[in-house]
This record gives structure tokens, C-alpha cells and sequence, in this order.
């Protein structure tokens, strides 16, 4: 998150540690943005917010025009800031998941040759192994499966034809607050796919110390290579076309 009130202190800390990955975090909702009000009026508030709320943004930005120009000049201008960083760009996702919007995917694929996006994350998971292991919130994973499947199917065909990679599965949306040991260890066996992303958001507050201590886990790492996986990231994963696989 290239707005983000710890930007500079996380860049920092990337430079110092080379063997990360590290991607851009698209904020088109819940954040600030990087341009000024004066350019995109139409996408943020008098203090430089985006809306709230995930739904809206996205219908503005489907079916607003004044906004969908402004939309590019914004995305353009965060991946810009990113670069200035002097990071190389290991893949580009978004807050709330909301850079696989149709409009917010397009406009990646366009500028994806000037800013070297090589990977663009689309969430992919199978609702049937994810309720088996945790039935909690039933009615938000149905419509998040069936939502983010359709969008899923549209930046698989967009990005194909662009030769921009993408996981074969991704991880993390419908336990999204609670990828904890015991999911990882439940979850890995089922797993059928080349390429994985398991994404989560690991802190020192609240259930961010759960999901810290699954990714520091000795017993998940042992199941992951019990089950032929190896860690890796999409720099050292090549990815190059959006075929991706490394061997499972």
C-alpha cells in the first residue's frame, strides 16, 4: 500500500531484506489515494479517501465514466509510486480484493508492459474443502465462492491473452481473518494444483497473532513437504506466462 501510513518504513525494510518478494497492494477503496482531489474528483473525498465500501466504488468505477478516466490516471500513479521505490514488482493484488474488478483488471493488463506486471492475483479456492474444514460464516462464503468465481473467470481469460501469469489456486479469502495452524494443516493434503498462493495477514493484534504463528508453524512446513509443495515466490517461480506451474 503505497499510501499506507508505514510505506516508507516498509520499503526500507525491504531494501534490507533482498530475497523478499514484494508485490503492489492496489488501494482503490478503504484508503488514500496518491493523487491529489483536484485530478480525481469523482473517486475520493475532500480529504483524498476512497469510499468505504467495496460495492460502491465498484459500481462507480463500472458505471461512472468521469471515474473510470480518473480510475486509470489513479492506478497508474500508485504503480508509478511503487516503482520510484526501486523494488522490482513481484505481482500486483489489491485491498478488498477489489483490483479483479473488470474495469480495475483491464486497465492493469494496459499498463502492464510500462510497469513489468508479470503476475496479477486471482482468488481461487474450492468452496467444498474450505467447508469441510470451517462451516463458520456460511451465507458470506457462498456469495463471496460464487462472486469472486465469476471475476476469477474473467481475469483467467483477460490475462491469458495478455501473457500475464496467475497462481493456479489462491488461498486465503473464504478463512480470510483466520488462517490458522489447524486450517493450514487440513487445508494442504487437499490441495490439487501446481502453483499455490496461500496469502493471510499476520500482526501482533487481535487474530493476526493466529494466523503469525500458522505461517511461523514448524508442522505446517513439515505438511507442505510431506505433500511435495515448495516455498517459493513468484520472482523465484519465474513466472513469466499465465500457464504457471512449478511442479507439485
Amino acid at each position: 500500500m503505497v499510501t499506507g501510513d508505514a510505506a516508507e518504513e516498509a520499503i526500507a525494510l525491504a531494501r534490507n531484506h533482498p530475497n523478499l518478494a514484494i508485490g503492489l497492494h492496489l488501494v482503490l477503496v478503504c484508503g488514500r489515494s496518491v493523487l491529489p482531489v483536484s485530478q480525481i474528483p469523482h473517486l475520493v473525498d475532500s480529504q483524498g479517501n476512497f469510499p468505504d465500501s467495496p460495492v460502491l466504488a465498484g459500481l462507480r468505477y463500472q458505471f461512472h465514466p468521469a471515474a473510470r478516466a480518473e480510475l486509470r490516471r489513479e492506478i497508474r500513479a500508485q504503480l508509478q509510486k511503487f516503482s520510484d521505490s526501486g523494488l522490482p514488482l513481484s505481482h500486483v493484488d489489491g485491498h478488498l480484493h477489489l483490483h479483479v474488478h473488470p474495469v480495475v483488471m483491464r486497465i492493469l493488463a494496459e499498463l502492464a508492459p510500462e510497469f513489468k506486471i508479470r503476475v496479477i492475483r486471482l482468488p481461487s479456492e474450492e468452496l467444498g474443502i474450505n467447508l469441510k474444514l470451517n462451516r463458520q460464516d456460511l451465507l458470506t462464503k457462498l456469495v463471496w465462492s460464487g462472486v469472486f468465481g465469476a471475476l476469477r473467470r474473467y481475469g483467467e481469460g483477460l490475462l491469458t491473452s495478455e501473457g500475464i501469469g496467475f497462481a493456479n489456486r489462491v488461498y486465503g479469502l473464504l478463512q480470510t481473518g483466520n488462517m490458522s495452524e489447524e486450517y493450514l494443516l487440513g487445508l494442504i493434503p487437499q490441495i490439487q494444483a501446481d502453483l499455490v498462493e496461500i496469502y493471510s495477514h499476520p500482526s501482533l493484534l487481535n487474530n493476526g497473532e493466529t494466523e503469525l504463528a500458522a505461517l511461523l508453524s514448524e508442522q505446517v512446513r513439515d505438511v507442505l513437504v510431506i505433500n511435495g509443495f515448495e516455498l517459493t515466490n513468484y520472482a523465484k517461480a519465474g513466472c513469466l506466462k499465465s500457464d504457471l506451474a512449478s511442479g507439485k
